[in-house]
């Protein structure tokens, strides 16, 4: 196995601040923020740790473009139909490394918590981010977003980015 380059450590924490601010832009009903975390050529995937490590193809979703994202954020603004709710993301384990290309990576553990408008609150997923991280207009931007998740299957409603 060959061994994880590391990186300087402003762009570790620039890396890490991105990482958190993805996930505070959720949680805070920032969708459109978020869309901005990314680069203008990237790709946003939530698939479960089964499939993947199958090679099978389904995800839960698969955007392969920022425009793509944003036309996700606009259709649960003003056309899907789902309940009140709200994440709020616990995040751990943040690990980047330098890629050959002058990009980076990192490896996230998250825990999403979801919050229904009556009160009732759940662990809703799971999982890890896989991130590749290029810079664009002088800051780190999301590549790819790769969301692994660890059950088999996820809730029927996943209308909210995870």
């Amino acid at each position: 196995m060959m061994e994880a380059k590391p990186v300087e450590e402003g762009l570790r924490r620039a890396v890490e601040d991105l990482i958190n601010a993805t996930a505070r832009a959720i949680d805070d009903d920032r969708l459109e923020a978020f869309v901005e975390f990314f680069a203008t050529q990237a790709v946003y995937k939530v698939v479960s740790r089964f499939n993947l490590e199958r090679n099978l193809p389904m995800a839960h979703i698969s955007c392969t473009t920022r425009g793509m994202i944003a036309d996700r954020v606009a259709s649960l603004r003003h056309a899907n139909i789902f309940p009140a709710q709200r994440y709020r993301h616990l995040l751990s384990g943040i690990h980047v490394t330098a890629n050959a290309d002058g990009s980076v990576a990192a490896r996230t553990s998250y825990m999403v918590v979801r919050i229904l408008d009556d009160g009732s609150t759940s662990i809703f997923s799971t999982g890890e981010y896989r991130d590749q991280i290029v810079p664009e207009a002088g800051m780190p931007r999301l590549r790819e977003r790769i969301v692994v998740f660890d059950s088999k299957s996820i809730d029927s409603l996943l209308a909210i980015p995870l």
